[in-house]
């Protein structure tokens, strides 16, 4: 069996539980309110603005057995170079302040998640990190879209309110595809655990953001 066929069978309960978290369910139903939304977009912000020092550290960490993976992470950096002005630009489409959410505090919860993939490239495996691109990719590739197309019939917004999450939908499986020939790639069975083990993590972490996220202060 390759190894992203395990990595996807080991953690299936894990990425259920995500998915089960109230405010997706209700997001894919289009039954969430604009102030839920741009909470959610606010604690995007928070973390995808991290994406590139993360991915620029855990380059830093790899030793040169592992220079395949450093390559591909360049490609990952000029592909996510930028993505948090997106999620700026949509707060600005729903008639939020974008600078209020950019010297806004990250919740808890999504400092956490932050936090997790630092300690896991300085700490422990760098490779583990990978474990997070699994989750944040594979689950945009399965939800964003839908969301996206459910919001704006519920919520009455342009497409340009929505850049970030189309951006990361169903048209993304390329990169899905990307990953997926990139840690086939790995044959250390210790790098194999950090990234399922990260995965599990980052599941139970990315889940309590949304869990948490009806309970957030609303930006207007």
């Amino acid at each position: 069996m390759k190894f992203y066929d395990e990595l996807n069978i080991a953690t299936q309960k894990d990425r259920e539980l995500l998915y089960s978290a109230p405010m997706i369910q209700d997001a894919l139903a289009g039954k969430i309110d604009i102030n839920t939304y741009v909470t959610f977009l606010s604690q995007a912000y928070h973390h995808v603005r991290h994406t590139v020092p993360l991915l620029m550290a855990c380059g830093s960490r790899l030793s040169p057995e592992y220079e395949f993976m450093k390559k591909a992470i360049t490609e990952y950096i000029e592909e996510e170079y930028g993505h948090e002005q997106w999620i700026l630009n949509d707060i600005q489409h729903c008639g939020f302040d974008p600078e209020q959410v950019k010297n806004s505090t990250p919740h808890l919860t999504t400092d956490m998640m932050v936090r997790y993939a630092y300690h896991q490239i300085d700490r422990k495996n760098p490779v583990g990190f990978f474990g997070m691109v699994f989750v944040l990719e594979g689950t945009s590739t399965a939800l964003a879209t839908q969301a996206a197309e459910a919001l704006k019939k519920s919520l009455g917004l342009p497409n340009k309110a929505f850049s970030y999450l189309l951006s990361h939908g169903s048209l993304d499986l390329e990169h899905v595809q990307f990953f997926e020939e990139l840690v086939n790639r790995l044959k250390n069975k210790e790098d194999h655990q950090s990234i399922i083990q990260s995965a599990k993590d980052i599941f139970k972490l990315y889940g309590d953001i949304f869990r948490a996220i009806p309970q957030m202060e609303s930006f207007k």
